[in-house]
């Protein structure tokens, strides 16, 4: 056979459509010389420029934006049968406060006294896909069809379409996502600040609980010399220990009231009083039994406790971890899992090294829109409904999610099941509710709405498939399936997944046609192999006891559980740039100049430059036959008078190269706000550095335990082939 390459085939699809059907197909042939079945790594699929939306605004304009709300496929299978031979999850994703580009804010709406209208029986809001009757004064819900009386103050006459004559006036009616103002009044009285000291670790008490809290424009001056301080409040104590628990039930004592945000900042591992944690470590020998899992949920169910106690005052926990040592972040991280707040990781903290990024993300944390006091609800219309959700939040009934606080870096993922046998509508409509209190004060409901085709042939369901929704799904099911199950079957699961549905979607067009040794997949899911196989060998699901330490496998575990769609991809298949050529020759568009690589070792050249970007991080590489005056360019410094370069800082020296190297490492920060990627500096060849920051993590290359990307393909495609 000739030597493998990628080539698109257009097929006819089943009798029930006219349309012609694109899959892409992959010969799997011998290389001569050789008895193994082959594959040109070279013409493998690639996802080099990220996450790639589908194209659904164009049929349905007045869904929300993708940003907001996207379906693992842009289809509602007919049928319990076909939903069944769909072998990936049936759900969504959702960002309810995905930061918009300027000019594209969220419209306001407010009805004032009139209140917001909706819907009698099922509560949904009025959207763009409700349609109007009886000239104008009644209004037919989308969702679940019921006729509504519409409010004298909100009526309007209609075109000789039906539709309303000031629709265009009205963002509710037009426009996929809009904030209502619900009306209600949120006051409270603030006071001057003072430091808490707790002497009595099993009984906490507060001195003043009334008025330890302050209004930070009031007493600013107060709070600045208090922080200035507290460096050296402490620094003659030579007491190592840590008392979180207390600290934790004094700081609930003084915001129960209020509600708000808590920020804990954690450099040991908790030893003192209620919530003390046992060096438990992580035990080689557990790793392959039925105790593995354990090591990766909280030990002490305080933590949980404490964090159903925060949310019921609308308190939301973000956690700053610091520590060399083991300091369980699978216990800590459980306050921030749900009360809607996240993890920061700063693994061997060092101010030196890490201040830049800690000063980043913590102000990025205080000032990015949040929502706070918030509940989220998804309605979808008749014959589905949501089942799980994925993500950091309390569950507060069977589909409402209590949120203390949320915002623009936060996603959730949900997945779908069908209520009956069979479908009876042609469309279903989502719309997802958010209602909070913003930062002004204001109380508001955020609302996005969606509609998707229901389809009776499997062929649609792949052709409308996503492949970042489907991928963030599945993300967030192997870091729970780690949670009772050992890493092993996490990845096993992964890939029967992915074997079920290029199974299922195979048998589709054996019929029609001799594939041969062809691997067939449907084009838009023609990164999904690669993403699961990235998947596999992420922090959160590689190898076992020796390939990651336990505290940043469940910190990696907290984070993918909330990122959204975009962020999600870089992580799995982070960027590679080779710049040495852009550094010595300058450019006039970064954007085209900086172009991506596949992540295999075969492109990376003694003599380049490379940064390797995955949205955490920055690891700079040097080849060993790199120009000597680029690097002393860059570093300000010679390369051989530097032999530790885990300690070189990155900063703007007086010459271009340089200036360009700095220009270059603010494009790529700027393509991801939500978190600040720290630089590191590797040399070809340093060993263990260059292995553990670098080449483990090039995942189309072979590391222990898992397979190259083209023999993985090779793998998916035999499992695919046999009945």
């Amino acid at each position: 056979m000739p030597f493998p390459h990628i080539g698109q085939q257009h097929v006819g699809g089943g009798p029930m459509q006219g349309l012609v059907e694109e899959f892409q197909s992959l010969s799997v042939g011998s290389i001569p010389g050789s008895l193994d079945s082959g594959i040109d790594a070279k013409s493998l699929p690639r996802p080099l420029d990220g996450d790639e939306e589908p194209r659904i605004l164009e049929s349905y304009p007045l869904n929300c934006h993708l940003r907001f709300l996207r379906l693992t496929t842009h289809t509602i299978p007919s049928s319990q049968s076909l939903l069944a031979r769909w072998h990936l999850p049936l759900g969504a994703v959702v960002t309810p406060l995905a930061e918009v580009p300027e000019g594209e804010e969220v419209p306001i709406v407010n009805f004032g006294t009139a209140g917001v209208v909706r819907c009698r029986r099922c509560r949904t809001y009025i959207n763009p896909y409700v349609t109007f009757t009886d000239a104008g004064r009644k209004w037919r819900c989308n969702l679940c069809s019921l006729l509504n009386d519409v409010p004298g103050e909100y009526y309007c006459a209609l075109d000789a379409t039906g539709r309303r004559l000031d629709i265009d006036q009205r963002p509710e009616l037009s426009k996929g996502s809009v904030e209502f103002v619900a009306p209600t009044e949120y006051m409270s009285s603030l006071s001057q600040p003072q430091m808490m000291v707790v002497a009595d670790l099993d009984d906490v008490f507060l001195p003043l609980p009334d008025d330890l809290l302050v209004n930070l424009s009031d007493s600013r001056h107060v709070v600045d010399a208090f922080l200035d301080s507290l460096p050296s409040m402490f620094q003659n104590s030579a007491n190592v220990e840590s008392a979180s628990g207390p600290a934790l039930k004094a700081a609930f004592m003084v915001m129960s009231q209020l509600g708000g945000k808590l920020l804990v900042f954690q450099s040991t591992l908790p030893s003192l009083g209620i919530g003390r944690l046992r060096l438990r470590g992580d035990d080689p020998r557990v790793y392959g039994t039925d105790k593995e899992h354990t090591l990766r949920i909280p030990e002490d169910p305080f933590y949980k406790q404490m964090a159903a106690e925060f949310t019921k005052h609308q308190i939301a926990v973000d956690i700053f971890a610091f520590s060399e040592k083991y300091s369980d972040i699978a216990s800590l991280g459980s306050l921030a899992k749900y009360t809607g707040g996240q993890v920061y990781h700063y693994p061997a903290f060092q101010a030196a090294t890490h201040h830049e990024k800690l000063r980043y993300e913590l102000a990025r944390d205080l000032r990015r829109e949040t929502a706070w006091e918030a509940v989220m609800r998804i309605r979808c219309g008749k014959g589905v409904r949501f089942t799980t959700y994925h993500g950091h939040f309390m569950l507060r009934s069977t589909d409402l999610l209590a949120l203390p606080a949320v915002d623009c870096d936060k996603s959730f993922a949900m997945q779908l099941s069908l209520e009956d046998t069979l479908m009876t509508t042609q469309t279903v409509y989502f719309q997802v509710a958010l209602l909070y209190t913003s930062s002004s004060g204001e109380r508001r409901i955020r609302v996005h709405t969606a509609a998707a085709p229901v389809v009776t042939d499997l062929s649609e369901m792949y052709r409308q498939a996503d492949t970042g929704a489907i991928v963030s799904v599945l993300s967030r099911l192997a870091v729970e399936n780690t949670l009772s199950h050992k890493l092993e079957d996490a990845r096993q699961l992964m890939q029967l997944k992915l074997v079920k549905s290029l199974k299922e979607y195979r048998t589709l067009y054996a019929v029609q046609h001799r594939l041969g040794g062809r691997f067939i997949f449907p084009d838009s899911l023609k990164f999904l192999p690669l993403y699961i196989l990235s998947l596999c060998k992420s922090a959160a699901l590689r190898g076992g006891y020796a390939d990651v330490p336990l505290d940043e496998r469940c910190a990696t575990g907290y984070s993918m559980m909330i990122l959204p769609i975009r962020r999600m991809l870089k992580l799995l298949y982070p960027g590679l740039y080779r710049i040495d050529e852009i550094l010595t020759k300058g450019t006039d568009n970064l954007d085209e100049s900086l172009k991506p690589l596949a992540l295999t070792s075969q492109c990376l050249d003694a003599r380049g430059l490379y940064i390797y970007d995955d949205g955490i991080s920055f690891v700079i590489w040097l080849g060993r036959m790199l120009s000597p005056d680029i690097v002393n360019s860059i570093l300000g410094v010679d390369l051989s008078s530097f032999p530790d370069l885990s300690r070189v800082q990155l900063y703007e020296q007086d010459n271009n190269i340089s200036r360009r190297m700095m220009r270059i490492l603010k494009a790529l920060r700027e393509k991801n706000r939500s978190s600040y990627q720290l630089c590191r500096i590797i040399r070809h060849g340093e060993q263990p550095r260059e292995g553990f920051l670098l080449l483990n993590n090039l995942i189309e290359d072979q590391t222990p335990g898992s397979s190259t990307y083209a023999d993985w393909i090779l793998q998916i495609y035999r499992q695919s082939q046999s009945s």
